[in-house]
């Protein structure tokens, strides 16, 4: 009886023992399926961005529960104005296995569109449909979607703005990069340039150092204003640069960047770039949510900025018409 009892107790120790170990898996299962998924998310830009854009971008996404380090993780990468270096750093972000890629700027977006037809990418882009990003604004088609800044068409509204300011504007320069985004551009503002009665004189540059270059030879052919249209690969210091040449050689200038104007351009009107940012990451939420790109509309600006620098145009000696300077947004005395 004793050798009976003596088996039974090591039976029920192994018993014990393995419902013991049953319990604990079944414990622990749970509470590694609870464990949050990591959301890796990708941004590739011609040049670095405004450090507040990165921000507005950052606190957006944690707004929208994405944490970095906690629940997501964010791989910039900026060519610093060397757009040649885009599809090395479009292949180098495809290679990371992201979830969503951010392309700010056409030339970005072609190249991650060049690098992946699966990896769902969120652009910004002027021209997305002329350029073939996107079939169509309300379909785009494809894995990209996003964000476009309807650059082309704000070319006749430039002008616009510039006629107010001088009426005697006839011959008006336009400082911009070698791009297919550039051609559309120039095309798109061919009908508005006609009907105001303005010559448009385009001056492209291929690099950021050919920069200074480009501007002392369109200077040549002494334009009454200067449409600056650098886009996001030029760098901040070079678009700085550039407002100050145009102040010194007492030339108006009109900018899209919302800098231009803080530099010493005469006048910025375009996207609340702020604006775009949280958007970018919006988008970014749907697609990590679900929503397939092809499905997602691609959304047109909604708020724009119109800046005015009075210090500019006291020092190159124009005055702004009362009209105009009462519809600016924000005024630099």
């Amino acid at each position: 009886m004793k050798v009976v009892s003596r088996q039974w107790s090591v039976v029920s120790k192994s018993v014990f023992f393995f419902t013991l170990c049953a319990i604990l898996f079944a414990l622990s299962d749970p509470a590694e399926a609870q464990q949050p998924r990591v959301y890796r998310i990708g941004f590739l830009r011609g040049a670095p961005p405004l450090a507040s854009h990165i921000e507005v971008f950052r606190q957006s996404l944690k707004d929208l529960g994405y944490i970095e380090g906690k629940n997501s993780t964010v791989e910039y990468r900026w060519a610093a104005g060397k757009v040649d270096q885009l599809p090395g750093l479009a292949a180098e972000l495809v290679s990371l296995g992201l979830d969503v890629i951010v392309a700010e700027g056409s030339r970005p977006t072609q190249a991650i569109k060049s690098a992946t037809h699966t990896i769902p990418i969120v652009m910004q882009s002027g021209n997305p449909i002329e350029l073939g990003l996107v079939s169509s604004l309300a379909r785009p088609g494809g894995n990209v979607t996003g964000l476009t800044s309807i650059s082309g068409e704000l070319g006749g509204k430039l002008l616009e703005l510039l006629k107010e300011i001088i009426p005697r504007l006839i011959r008006v320069a336009v400082l911009l990069p070698d791009s297919q985004a550039s051609v559309a551009f120039l095309k798109e503002t061919e009908a508005p340039a006609q009907a105001l009665k303005v010559q448009l004189v385009p001056s492209i540059f291929r690099r950021v150092d050919e920069l200074e270059r480009a501007f002392q030879s369109v200077m040549k052919a002494r334009p009454d204003a200067i449409i600056e249209r650098l886009g996001p690969a030029t760098p901040f210091t070079q678009r700085k640069r550039m407002a100050q040449l145009a102040m010194q050689h007492r030339v108006p200038t009109i900018g899209q960047s919302e800098t231009w104007a803080d530099d010493g351009g005469l006048v910025s009107y375009g996207p609340d770039r702020a604006d775009m940012y949280r958007r970018l990451a919006i988008y970014v939420d749907k697609i990590l949510k679900g929503a397939k790109p092809a499905d997602l509309p691609v959304e047109q600006p909604t708020k724009f900025e119109f800046v005015i620098n009075l210090k500019t145009a006291k020092q190159i000696g124009l005055i702004i018409p009362p009209n105009v300077l009462a519809r600016a947004d924000r005024v630099i005395r």
